[in-house]
């Protein structure tokens, strides 16, 4: 009787368990590959708050280039249409 019972959970566990568990952590691979919806949320208020400080940065620079004619901002300063806000996902 217990003959009969290893050649069955053998076959068993090679036809049924072993491609359940490979197609198991297939779809697992593919939904971590996602970006999910909070971080997408997060990542657009990441990159609003980059663009207020650098916004930020730039007023300084403005201010900092008016009281010292000396001062050279370490990069040159972006205009409106280099802004375009309609852009953002």
């Amino acid at each position: 009787m217990e003959e009969i019972f290893i050649p069955i959970i053998a076959i068993g566990s090679i036809f049924i368990g072993l491609p359940w568990l490979v197609f198991h952590y297939v779809t697992k691979w593919k939904q971590i590959g996602t970006i999910t919806g909070e971080d997408e949320k997060l990542l657009d208020e990441l990159h609003y708050v980059a663009r207020q400080l650098e916004e930020r940065l730039i007023t300084v620079e403005r201010i900092i280039a008016a009281d010292n004619p000396d001062f050279r901002p370490l990069r040159p300063e972006r205009t409106e249409a280099e802004y375009d806000v309609s852009r953002r996902n």
